[in-house]
């Protein structure tokens, strides 16, 4: 009997599962994202070598990474809706008006309670600070779905007269609540980590669950690359319209609540200005496509830390106030640059040219 001897792989035959590997490691989505939050980490480091340092007071932990994961909150709360709209091809600009207006009306309800400083009082205000939410998220999903009107133009509408409620709300003054229950939104922790961030994550899980587990997330993207084949395929496109921008709506005043139990205050005029574009970038950084059809949780969550890691590395290392919006648009520009893939394929091509003359000599 003559044995068959099966012959050893060959570097030949292993290199292209190895390039195959390479090509999915260096083609992932996510890739310069992390790359570049690990890149500021090591600046940081560099500049402060105590940056990484957490410590334990009182059982909770403090330092620059919590810092850096309890901020993120807030914009990962509103890109987190802000993912789902961008996944049906729409976009929401008033999520920062209504951030606004949830603080306003909670604040509000807070200061004018006859115990203020109560739990009850506290559960009260946010519960009805989101119930306004859904009724601004039905709004904006009713002028989009129902009225066809464009979402930027709908949305706009509540961005410019949201902050105008919000004034109307707080009689134009700077709410001041007393209240541990809701101060402890922001600084309070449950097994050592903060609540705001713990609220963002689970609202992350909910979400994956709601939209990979089950049928919404297919049907969200259906609607996205043509709402119009996919309502003539039977799906409620309009429906899953309307309830994205109810969500958005309700992700955004719970990002309110969270800023304003920070100060303990709302300043109807500041509060959650320009988070919708720090959402929007980090729906973009994480790989969703602003044309809808598709969209990234994990990506969405990456793109928030990344803004959060640059807003605390931009003091860290210096930078003056002045040129911290312009520092935050040159690392966002060279961030989504790394991911287009024209942009790639050029510096591909580029490096290819480069190799080849001196294989040739060699």
């Amino acid at each position: 009997m003559t044995d068959v001897l099966t012959p050893a792989p060959t570097s030949d035959d292993a290199s292209p599962a190895r390039r195959s590997l390479a090509a999915r490691v260096l083609g992932h989505q996510l890739l310069w994202p992390v790359l570049a939050m690990g890149l500021m980490v090591v600046i940081d480091v560099l500049a402060n070598p105590n940056f990484l340092d957490i410590r334990i007071v009182d059982g909770h932990l403090y330092g620059n990474p919590i810092d850096i994961v309890r901020n993120s909150a807030p914009v990962l709360l509103v890109a987190l809706g802000m993912t789902l709209v961008i996944a049906t091809r729409g976009i929401d600009l008033s999520v920062g008006a209504v951030a606004a207006i949830a603080a306003a009306v909670a604040c509000t309800r807070i200061v004018e309670a006859s115990d203020e400083g109560a739990a009850s009082a506290a559960i009260l205000a946010c519960t009805t600070a989101l119930a306004v939410c859904v009724l601004l998220g039905v709004w904006n999903g009713f002028l989009v779905a129902v009225l066809g009107i464009q979402p930027i133009i709908a949305t706009l509408v509540l961005m410019v007269a949201g902050r105008g409620i919000a004034l109307l709300v707080t009689d134009g003054q700077i709410s001041t609540p007393t209240n541990e229950t809701f101060s402890g939104l922001a600084s309070g922790h449950v097994l050592g980590l903060p609540i705001a961030f713990l609220i963002a994550i689970g609202m992350v899980v909910l979400t994956a669950l709601l939209t990979r587990r089950t049928a919404l997330g297919m049907l969200i993207e259906a609607v996205g690359i043509n709402p119009d084949a996919s309502r003539l395929a039977g799906v409620r496109a309009r429906t899953i319209t309307w309830t994205v921008y109810v969500f958005a709506a309700v992700c955004a005043g719970i990002a309110g609540l969270i800023i304003a139990a920070n100060t303990n205050s709302v300043n109807a005029e500041t509060l959650g200005l320009w988070i919708e574009l720090d959402a929007i970038l980090a729906v973009v950084i994480g790989g969703t496509a602003l044309t809808g059809g598709r969209f990234s949780l994990a990506g969405t969550v990456v793109g928030a830390l990344l803004i959060a890691t640059l807003a605390r590395t931009i003091p860290n290392i210096g930078i003056p106030s002045e040129a911290n919006y312009v520092f935050k648009a040159v690392v966002v520009v060279v961030v989504c640059l790394l991911q287009s893939p024209r942009a790639r394929a050029a510096l591909r091509v580029r490096s290819r040219r480069t190799s080849e003359p001196k294989a040739a000599i060699a």
